[in-house]
């Protein structure tokens, strides 16, 4: 059975002619929106728009302004070192920006103040000697501006600037515990710290005063506090709150191990204090605090009157995809009185806003494929069970508006940016941005190039969930080859989002229809099926996607499966090399690997052991056939391999190390089987510079198009 994807909004805006199909070149190249922030009044919203030429090389930068009533859309600025806009200070209009250079042109950044409406009477505030980020900033009763930024620092809490940083005589590195490098970079002596400072009022203006400081570096115990926390977190792990007095930030819980707990915890101090002044709202084991609530904290934020704290939770501690649950504490350090809210929910929300009155909190989870925005009142019991006001994307951002809308900014598979604003019963009360109608390289996309249906599977007790999305020009009297794409976590999933990574509409017009399943271990269809992946990496998630394929196979007379082609990254790439030893492997003609495991029992050369520990249902122990490190190990079944296999694995990928693919292309070479290996010396677990990315698509779909026959290539090389 296939559903639609129902009625979708249109914005009033003339539509671009159709184009035959999207390119990697068009995709990479294509406007990049920030989100909408609105100004206080809720006239006007500014974010940025950044274009890239592969013809020089080169990405530009400018700010465009959103009229909330007219919906008209204008160039705000095009000085691209204004980094980070806040809207704070006397007026509606009035702003404090960071400007990405300093006079002293020491590595540092600049703060200035403005009439957004005026950005050429802009006067400068403060020169700050470090690569300041993440700004927020509040206006006081007395007409001061209380701000706060992070930046890594020194043990001593000073600012570290990579521009005047002493170099040191050796390279050498010596760690005595584990967790000694993260991602895409090794741990040293530095971590992010979260620093306010006073712009103060006076003479018409404002100005620095005193120095700045830091609430987070030197707590320290096990380990030492980090916040925002490294490598993902960003000002989402802090907030000011609305009168300027107080701070709360997230940190990893101090008193465990990084490499082997998720737990972490959110911590209230005075904007004036420091660090010895901060106390744990959610501390383990605090009277107010439920017993369970002890993994991961997400996204602490002040409500609108600054008499309360809303953020997320897991339950697990050793589990980085275990259900956040909403949490509301009251800003009182004498009593913090931590409530959750809907705490059965069986979904897992990871973003927040408040509502003006303080009464309703929105949040949004990913939910059947899409992460939709749910309101949840304070009154809501543990029984509660939202409803959706959004239906299709994933927000990349949404606010309350002052006359309690919501302003919406997200993205579908066919739009990089959507902006609308949305009433609380989920009415959409108007659109302004749709970038399939504005942008010419994605002119002609829309929602008839997307479907979805869903199939029955002996892994689970619920139908599993798979997009459709179609190439440019589809027949459905015609025939395509079929692509496979199997997503990464393996906790995740393939979401109604845009993407510049894997971009299912760039595959598609290739001539493919892709198919995009969302097997055991997806978010969204509830917790037991996130959670059933753990111990069982090879056979629930890899029966889902024999069931996906067979249906495809009988139910799908469009896609030509005889000539079919699959891909994956991360869980999706040892997922390809899975299924390279199994029969599912031999329905294909040709795979992809990007960053896969090949090798299970090499895991703990990973850093984050709590997910090694936690997706093999253990620690490592000596291999057997019970170890599921052993059990699900693809080498097991080399002697099965035979289909072509493109590999990519890059050097700075130290989750996946690049040992991996190393190994996987080594295996296959030796057993003859068309091999491909392609490597970025400087790229982690994603391919992000744009030129690295165009050759990426580029080798890759000259292999794939070759195996399927969409090439007229005499070779795949």
């Amino acid at each position: 059975m296939k559903f639609s994807l129902g009625t979708l909004v249109v914005a009033a805006s003339t539509a671009l002619p159709l184009i035959n199909a999207i390119t990697p070149d068009g995709m990479l190249a294509a406007p990049r929106r920030g989100a909408a922030v609105a100004n206080p009044s809720g006239e006007f919203a500014v974010y940025t728009n950044t274009n890239y030429s592969f013809a020089t090389g080169h990405a530009t930068t400018i700010w465009e302004k959103l009229n909330l009533t007219s919906g008209a859309i204008t160039t705000w600025t095009t000085d691209s070192n204004i980094s980070e806009v806040v809207f704070v200070g006397p007026t509606n209009t009035s702003i404090l920006y960071i400007n990405a250079t300093n006079e002293e042109g020491d590595g540092g950044v600049s703060l200035y103040t403005a009439d957004a409406n005026n950005l050429s009477g802009a006067t400068l505030v403060a020169s700050l000697p470090a690569p300041y980020q993440g700004l927020k900033a509040v206006a006081t009763g007395s007409g001061d501006i209380h701000f706060l930024v992070y930046s890594r620092a020194y043990p001593n809490g000073t600012a570290y600037n990579p521009d005047t940083a002493e170099e040191a005589p050796s390279t050498a590195r010596i760690y005595t515990s584990i967790y000694v490098r993260h991602w895409d970079y090794w741990l040293d002596e530095t971590r992010n710290g979260v620093f306010g400072g006073i712009l103060a009022a006076g003479n018409g203006g404002h100005s620095l005063r005193g120095g700045m400081t830091n609430y987070v570096t030197g707590m320290c115990n096990v380990t030492c506090a980090e916040s925002p926390v490294q490598p993902f977190g960003g000002n989402g792990d802090y907030d000011i709150s609305p009168d300027g007095n107080s701070v709360v930030f997230l940190t990893k819980n101090i008193d465990l191990p990084l490499a082997n707990f998720t737990s972490s915890q959110v911590y209230l101090v005075p904007f004036n204090g420091s660090r010895t002044n901060a106390r744990p709202i959610n501390k383990i084991g605090a009277p107010s605090v439920p017993p369970a609530a002890q993994g991961a904290s997400a996204a602490p934020t002040f409500s609108k009157d600054g008499s309360k704290i809303a953020y997320f939770q897991m339950n697990g501690i050793y589990y980085e995809s275990d259900r956040n649950i909403l949490y509301v504490a009251d800003a009182n350090p004498a009593a913090f009185n931590v409530t959750a809210l809907a705490g059965n929910w069986d979904r897992s929300p990871d973003q927040l806003a408040w509502s003006n009155d303080g009464n309703t909190i929105y949040v949004a989870a990913p939910d059947l494929g899409r992460e939709r925005i749910f309101p949840i009142p304070l009154s809501a019991g543990a029984g509660y069970k939202p409803t959706n006001i959004t239906n299709e994307g994933v927000p990349a951002l949404f606010n309350t508006l002052p006359n309690g809308n919501i302003l919406v900014s997200d993205s579908k598979i066919w739009s990089s940016r959507d902006v609308y604003s949305v009433a609380p019963n989920g009415t959409v009360v108007q659109t302004y941005l749709q970038s399939n109608l504005v942008d010419r390289a994605l002119s002609g996309l829309g929602p008839q190039d997307v479907s979805e249906f869903y199939f029955s599977s002996n892994s689970t007790q619920i139908d599993i969930q798979s997009w459709i999305i179609y190439p440019a020009g589809f027949d459905p009297n015609k025939t395509y080859p079929l692509c496979f794409i199997v997503h990464g976590g393996p906790q995740g999933a393939h979401f109604n989002s845009w993407s510049t990574r894997w971009n299912f509409k760039v595959w598609a017009d290739q001539g493919y229809v892709v198919i995009a399943p969302n097997p055991t271990a997806s978010s969204g269809w509830g917790q037991n099926l996130t959670d059933a992946v753990s111990g069982h990496w090879g056979d629930y998630p890899y029966w889902d996607l024999v069931h996906a394929w067979d249906y495809v196979n009988s139910s799908l007379p469009y896609v030509d499966t005889v000539r079919g082609v699959a891909a994956g990254a991360s869980f999706g790439g040892y997922m390809m090399n899975w299924i390279q030893g199994h029969p599912l492997g031999r329905r294909f003609n040709a795979l992809v690997t990007h960053d896969g495991v090949t090798n299970s029992l090499a895991d703990y050369a990973s850093e984050e052991l709590w997910f090694i520990n936690h997706d093999n249902a253990g620690i490592f122990t000596s291999p057997n056939e019970t170890s599921t490190y052993y059990r699900w190990n693809p080498i097991l079944y080399y002697e099965n391999w035979a289909t072509p296999h493109f590999v990519v694995h890059n050097d700075l990928d130290f989750r996946l190390p690049v040992s991996e693919g190393i190994m996987l292309f080594n295996m296959l070479q030796v057993k003859g089987v068309p091999s491909k290996f392609l490597n970025f010396p400087d790229e982690g677990h994603w391919v992000l510079n744009r030129e690295n990315s165009l050759v990426w698509h580029t080798e890759i779909f000259k292999w794939i198009n070759y195996y399927s026959g969409l090439s007229n290539a005499t070779s795949p090389y």
